[in-house]
Order: structure tokens, then sequence, then C-alpha cells
């Protein structure tokens, strides 16, 4: 059954309004749905109207989405809604996109001052790095929370003893989607990931990950809320 919903995007404020489709709105979408395309008129004379009394309850469910127009073809289903073109800017949203500064430490620094870290900088998760900002691994709150509870002496530990190594970090790239970034969180249950691209200078670190940005659940929690409000 055809949903009794439809959604129009209003043009002032680029959000999305709420509509009650009429009987008769639901009426014209299924007669399009079965026959189109089908021009104004043949669906006019199946309701037993003129055509200039469905003028308005077509531009709605053309605005809507529901219906699209083509010149001297007519009306056909579209079937659209805010969620489906939502989920179509997303799929081609890159993590280059959305990425936010990466907090990144060196791999000697202690285990207390990168715990300070963590806090001032409010983050679940630090990148440490080498030279030229080269990935080395990454250390997360439970990381620290696990080290805190032992009897080591986290003034003198160096972050590099507890930390998670390469090839043992889930990473992603400038273009890889956000949707396949957000399944990478979810699946191995992190809190971000690494923005990783390649070294091409030459030199000892060619080819290896540079450090070039982080994806996180906020990340992608702003941009369904922005997606949400029609930003």
């Amino acid at each position: 059954m055809l949903k009794s919903i439809a959604y129009l995007k209003a043009k002032n404020s680029g959000g999305w309004w709420l509509i009650q489709l009429t009987e008769r709105q639901k009426e014209i979408v299924n007669i399009v749905k079965n026959q189109g395309p089908i021009t104004g008129e043949a669906i006019a004379q199946q309701l037993n109207l003129t055509r200039a009394a469905l003028r308005a309850d077509l531009t709605i469910l053309v605005m809507s989405g529901l219906l699209d127009a083509k010149p001297r073809v007519g009306y056909y289903y579209a079937g659209k809604t805010p969620q489906s073109e939502i989920a179509e800017t997303i799929k081609k949203m890159k993590v280059q996109d959305i990425k936010s500064v990466p907090i990144v430490i060196g791999e000697d620094v202690s285990v207390y001052d990168t715990i300070v870290t963590l806090f001032i900088e409010d983050v679940g998760t630090i990148f440490v790095v080498g030279e030229k900002g080269i990935l080395k691994g990454v250390v997360s709150r439970k990381d620290l929370i696990k080290v805190t509870m032992g009897k080591s002496d986290i003034y003198k530990m160096p972050v590099k003893m507890i930390m998670t190594r390469m090839p043992n970090i889930v990473t992603t790239s400038l273009e890889e989607s956000v949707v396949d970034a957000a399944r990478k969180i979810t699946e191995h249950q992190v809190d971000s990931l690494p923005v990783i691209r390649s070294v091409n200078d030459e030199g000892p670190n060619k080819g290896q990950p540079e450090v070039v940005g982080r994806i996180t659940k906020t990340n992608i929690t702003k941009l369904f809320l922005e997606l949400g409000e029609g930003n």
C-alpha cells in the first residue's frame, strides 16, 4: 500500500515539510504507478475531473518527489523521498568531505602524557606517529584504562609499549566512501579511523602511511544531522 505521508522540500528553508496526502493525491499516485508514463489529461479522465482541477495536486506530487514528468511523455512514478535522496547523497560522499584534524603524539611520549592529551583534546583515540607523520600505532581509551589499572609506571612508560601497531590498525583513505568507513567503524567496534595516504616522495618513507585526518562516530553523526536538517 502507498504510504499516507509524502515529503515536500521547502524552497525557503531548505528543510523538509511533512504533508498529508489527500485521497485524490493517493489515487493519482496509484494511477501513475500502475499506468505511467501517463498524461495529465488521461489521469483527469480517469478521475472524471478537468486537467486544471488536477494542476495543484500534480505540482505537489512532483515537488514531493513521488512523481516526475517529461514533456510530451507524461507523468511517471519516481518514488523519491528525503530518505532516498539522503541515502544517495551519502553514497557519493568521500571521507575527505567530512574528515577532521587528527590528534597525534610521538612514540616516546609517556602513557601519562598520552592520557592528559586524550582528556584535553576530548577524544577516544590517539594516533601515534613517527617522522613526517607516518602512522606507527593507535592507542585508545580502553588501552589506557588497562595500563593504569596495572602496576606500570605510567610516567616513564612510553606509549609505544601499549599501542596497537601496523598492520593491525583499521584505516581509511581520502577517497574511500563514507559508507565504507562507517561500516569499518561498526564492524571493528572502534571510535575512529586514521585517514591515511601513501607517501609519494622519494626516500625511506616512500609508500608509508601518512596520517592526514581522522573520521569518527561524531563526524558521521554530524553528517546525518546536517542532512536530516536539509543543510
